[in-house]
């Protein structure tokens, strides 16, 4: 498993004022930096999961890798039966990488260039790419933001190995209400791993749709 620099971020913040483990890095939150966030173009994805449907919209224009990505995934079925593995309320809901008893799940495919510099913001309701400490080490977790996390926003963190945040790829079109509900679940430690749902949060199906 990978360490999330996520928690670590999380972690500074808090201080200062979460990966599973992928999702990443740090810190001041500093100025609002927040963004308008573009139309969303292409295809979109439904997430049906225990506890409701999120249907996913994307950025292809600002990260054509991470959608690109994220829709092979989807297509593979690489996240169906998986689960929201990190929750943490007002933070954000971490997925796919792991089973319901958190077993890893390898989806097969090369790690992908961050594309956190393409302007978006990690605003409440956007889909980001998770990581490691190495920028450009996402591959196919993902967490959606239950805040506005400008701290993970590209330029956000000095400490961060030139400026690199976190990757916004998407939005969440429908399905806030569950995002929500997910976000507000117990959570535990198990597996060598925090903020875990006590209880699964499954991804049923995930698939592309035409809007």
């Amino acid at each position: 498993l990978k360490t999330t620099t996520l928690a670590v971020v999380l972690s500074v913040a808090v201080a200062a004022c979460a990966q599973s483990q992928e999702t990443n890095q740090e810190p001041d939150a500093g100025e609002d930096q927040t963004m308008q966030q573009p139309q969303v173009k292409g295809p979109q994805v439904l997430l049906e999961t225990s506890m409701g449907s999120i249907l996913l919209g994307f950025y292809p224009d600002q990260a054509p890798l991470s959608v690109e990505n994220f829709l092979a995934y989807v297509e593979a079925g690489h996240y169906d039966g998986l689960v929201f593995h990190r929750v943490i309320p007002d933070f954000m809901i971490q997925a796919g990488g792991h089973e319901a008893d958190l077993t890893a799940r390898d989806g097969g495919r090369e790690s992908i260039r961050n594309e956190s510099d393409n302007g978006l913001s990690n605003a409440r309701g956007t889909i980001a790419m998770a990581r490691t400490g190495d920028p450009h080490s996402a591959s196919s977790q993902f967490f959606i933001n239950h805040a506005d996390n400008t701290f993970l926003n590209f330029g956000a963190n000095p400490q961060s190995p030139n400026g690199w945040g976190y990757t916004v790829f998407g939005i969440v079109l429908e399905g806030m209400d569950v995002v929500d509900a997910i976000a507000a679940v117990q959570t535990g430690n198990a597996g060598g791993m925090q903020n875990v749902p006590v209880e699964a949060v499954t991804i049923v199906s995930a698939s592309v749709v035409q809007p």
